[in-house]
């Protein structure tokens, strides 16, 4: 899995996803992972196009999954809610099979110099390059999971796990993909690397997933620091804070609906 692509171009707006995109609750879908990071890929797109952009860094983007992401053509179509120079929120919706599917806000915010006042953030990771690979499809199926590189700090445990997670697949095949797109595409593996119960007694899917950056990632390593919680009423969140090579670059939150599989639920 270290060829290939997890997306088709079709046209300028419409993609095809491979097998190396299937979903790991159902190989029939795609993983909202790659999804999300193509959603990205079509607004960084939709930015670099319009005549006179200032300088703009996408601060924070919330998706919020609206059905089943069925392994098929899909759709990104883009507009502006709040245009500005300095401040602009941009839309886009992933349309597949005539309904839209995903819908995506993303907070843009002007650029400037502020590293004289820049602090707050903790350290750095160790390096990927110094830990041993962990087989997720130990965990899970599909083939999104197949196609990864995960390195754990350390064992991983039912809720908590920070590992570094990186893909020898391009994100769109025969096209130019920023490094936030393609860090983007990798960060709702978090939900799985730190599972509290095993996906084949439980069902915890996320419904949305926000991220909040403070810095533009680079490289082709994503830092999932991640812990799972459960309530007791049927909802879960998975909080992570998201790292790159140079250190932390800002949070990630996942809303989950917890329910027992039809096989584990009692009589």
């Amino acid at each position: 899995m270290t060829t290939g692509s997890y997306y088709e171009p079709v046209d300028e707006h419409r993609y095809k996803p491979t097998g190396h995109a299937s979903g790991a609750w159902d190989p029939g879908e795609q993983h909202f992972s790659p999804l999300a990071g193509l959603i990205v890929h079509a607004i960084d797109r939709h930015v670099a196009a319009r005549p006179g952009a200032g300088p703009a860094a996408l601060s924070r983007i919330s998706f919020d999954i609206l059905g089943r992401l069925a392994l098929d053509e899909c759709e990104i179509r883009i507009g502006t809610v709040r245009p500005g120079r300095t401040i602009e929120l941009v839309e886009a919706v992933a349309v597949i099979a005539g309904r839209p599917a995903v819908r995506a806000r993303a907070w843009l915010l002007a650029t400037g110099d502020t590293t004289a006042v820049a602090g707050g953030t903790a350290d750095r990771l160790p390096p990927p390059g110094t830990l041993r690979p962990w087989p997720l499809t130990s965990v899970w199926p599909g083939g999104y999971i197949a196609s990864l590189d995960v390195r754990p700090l350390a064992p991983p445990q039912p809720g908590r796990a920070t590992a570094w997670v990186s893909t020898g697949l391009d994100l769109v095949a025969g096209q130019s993909v920023g490094s936030l797109a393609s860090y983007i595409a990798l960060v709702d593996t978090a939900n799985g690397i730190a599972v509290r119960q095993p996906p084949t007694s439980w069902m915890f899917p996320n419904v949305d997933l926000t991220v909040h950056l403070h810095r533009r990632p680079e490289g082709r390593w994503t830092g999932l620091d991640t812990t799972v919680t459960f309530g007791p009423a049927g909802q879960g969140v998975t909080s992570t804070v998201l790292y790159d090579l140079a250190g932390p670059v800002g949070h990630a939150q996942q809303i989950l609906t917890v329910r027992p599989l039809p096989a584990a639920a009692p009589d």
